[in-house]
């Protein structure tokens, strides 16, 4: 790839480096980049950018759509030589189906996984456990166990190295609590997205029934604002240069909301109008949302 995305749109560093934008590209290239394609509870994909390839983190959308939304970021997914599946929810596989008519790939997830739908047997999956270690494209990927109301899901670590050093990535939604392992492996790694749910009074005066804000606020159902922003007080050490909240929901969040709450653990400040961005004083560290409509690219 050879551009990034900015509030100013996707720019091709071939031909618009002069062009100014919030952030330069670092001086050194980063191994990995991280694509949010949607986040949320009506779909979820994401795309882990290594040196060999790319990795599908989840399938929630329509072929159509997925492939629109890579697009609109530039990421080729003719590169996608790896799909990891986090958990059977159909926000995070109603798409994956089809998409497997046209990829041949591998396909990875744990049993539990594979098997909590009938579709999901039927496709070629590579059984990994809640705490295992494997390659993928180019990568070191570590699994960690999550605690969601599904079979047998899992978080996720990427590494990469290089004579220039090391590389690291930690992604994490969908879960109610985080274990001893989840807390290991998303420690200070360069980019990390980690759950941000649900703001816990609008979700106590919200609309939900009873049992479903019980579900939502639950050990097996989703991190809020407050859960999250207390984890990265451990979580964000001096190699974490970008925090994602991810899976925010529509109903019980608002992304301005999410990025508060998170800044102020970290002494953040905001970076624009509508916090719906921070930065810590030093610039060394960003917190932004991803959206379930809005695809971003975090390099």
């Amino acid at each position: 790839m050879n551009g990034w995305e900015t509030e100013y749109g996707t720019h091709d560093a071939r031909t618009d480096a002069d062009l100014p934008r919030p952030e330069q590209a670092p001086e050194v290239a980063p191994l990995m980049h991280l694509h949010v394609l949607a986040s949320g509870s009506k779909g979820n994909a994401a795309v882990v950018e290594g040196p060999d390839g790319s990795v599908l983190i989840d399938d929630g959308l329509s072929r159509r759509e997925l492939m629109r939304r890579a697009d609109e970021l530039g990421v080729d997914m003719d590169r996608v030589g790896c799909v990891i599946v986090t958990h059977e929810h159909s926000d995070h596989v109603s798409g994956l189906s089809v998409f497997c008519n046209k990829y041949d790939g591998r396909l990875m997830a744990t049993a539990g996984t594979a098997g909590g739908r009938k579709y999901l047997a039927t496709l070629p999956f590579e059984l990994v456990g809640n705490a295992d270690e494997f390659e993928a494209c180019g990568m070191r990927v570590r699994t960690f166990p999550t605690s969601h109301d599904v079979a047998d899901p899992f978080g996720l670590r990427f590494d990469c190295a290089s004579e220039n050093g090391i590389d690291s990535l930690g992604f994490c939604t969908d879960t109610g609590t985080l274990g001893k392992r989840a807390m290991e492996l998303l420690s200070s790694v360069r980019i990390l997205a980690l759950e941000s749910n649900h703001d816990k009074r609008m979700l106590e005066t919200g609309p939900y029934p009873a049992m479903l804000k019980s579900r939502v606020g639950g050990d097996h159902g989703h991190l809020s604002n407050d859960q999250a922003a207390a984890a990265l007080r451990e979580l964000v050490g001096p190699a974490t240069e970008t925090v994602v909240a991810m899976h925010l929901s529509q109903e019980n969040n608002r992304p301005s909301i999410a990025i508060r709450t998170l800044a102020a653990a970290l002494g953040a400040e905001a970076a624009n109008d509508t916090f719906t961005e921070a930065r810590t004083p030093d610039g060394a560290l960003t917190i932004c949302a991803a959206g379930q409509d809005r695809p971003m690219t975090i390099w």
